[in-house]
């Protein structure tokens, strides 16, 4: 299947995630986090698959539902639980909250909370690149709600048209909010829509990690070779609801039981435990490990200091006064 190395690290990214987002949602409920809140539950795969193959430099854009892609871009858990209790010590200084994590150092882009407000910023990013010479490229997270909005298509013909070093990564969960793909857009298949702007595509099954990992080696390897851009089409599922705030009556609860039992930590434990890979017991210590780090990121947020009253003008843009 994959090295032992390999395995460890993709069963742990997912696992990771799983249970930041799970803590979350429980923390949502005691007022500790406030706000919007959406989370990743069923998505793992993409976020673990993907972000694994991309390289040092690279740069990421996400949406509104991008905690499982901070973290695995390197944010540490503490720093982005932090800016979801809105403390200071938070990636944001606590003024982003769960929608605008971000991260210069490691060149975390964002959360963006408006739906497909990322493409057209993932697009300057790699023609700034470009411009300057880098190698590197840009990865573009986003849903399929966002493939309806004139970004997606503005950003994509740009893209292509100056060969720009772009991946677009579409997550495509089946439903953009409450509409269910099939009720929004006449075409379903995502993947052609990308394709009429000559940009090379993969549909790949967003619920397996590897699947995730080599369509984002491909488009990766793909882009290097050709200077253009590429677009994946990830089909995944989020388990839980759009939002915290969304009571989840656009779909049938058979449908997301469906979809649970092809739960992409489980499948792939189970595989790894099956074939030999992992043993019961490194399974058991890569959980261990990851319930720690979110004691300790919990432990972090609650301890962190929000910030002054003095601080609220830092970082705010103020025109100057016309003579």
């Amino acid at each position: 299947m994959t090295d032992h190395a390999l395995t460890q690290e993709l069963l742990s990214d997912m696992i990771r995630v799983r249970r930041m987002e799970e803590k979350c949602a429980e923390l949502y409920g005691q007022a500790k986090i406030r706000g919007f809140l959406h989370l990743y539950v069923g998505q793992e795969a993409v976020a673990a698959g993907s972000l694994r193959a991309l390289a040092e430099g690279d740069a990421i854009v996400a949406t509104y539902r991008e905690h499982a892609h901070a973290l695995l871009w390197g944010i540490p858990m503490k720093s982005i639980m932090a800016e979801m209790f809105g403390k200071q010590e938070g990636c944001s200084r606590g003024r982003g909250g769960s929608m605008h994590l971000f991260d210069a150092a490691t060149r975390f882009y964002g959360g963006n909370a408006i739906v497909a407000g990322g493409l057209p910023l993932a697009t300057g990013l790699a023609l700034a690149d470009r411009h300057l010479g880098e190698t590197h490229l840009t990865a573009c997270y986003f849903g399929d709600g966002a493939v309806a909005e004139g970004a997606f298509h503005e950003s994509l013909n740009m893209a292509a048209l100056w060969h720009l070093p772009v991946l677009f990564c579409c997550e495509n969960n089946l439903y953009a909010m409450g509409t269910r793909l099939d009720r929004a857009q006449s075409q379903t298949d995502l993947t052609v829509k990308a394709a009429s702007y000559n940009i090379p595509t993969l549909s790949v099954d967003g619920m397996d990690v590897l699947a995730c990992l080599s369509a984002t080696q491909q488009g990766s390897a793909d882009i290097h070779a050709r200077g253009g851009p590429f677009f994946i089409e990830f089909r995944t599922y989020r388990f839980r609801a759009h939002s915290m705030f969304d009571p989840e009556l656009y779909r049938d609860k058979a449908e997301v039981e469906r979809w649970r039992e092809r739960d992409p930590i489980a499948a792939f434990r189970d595989q790894c435990v099956r074939d030999g890979i992992l043993t019961p017991g490194e399974v058991a210590a890569i959980e261990t490990a990851a319930d720690r780090e979110v004691e300790e990121a919990v432990a972090y947020a609650d301890a962190g200091t929000w910030e002054s009253v003095e601080d609220l003008e830092r970082d705010v843009y103020t025109p100057g006064s016309v003579a």
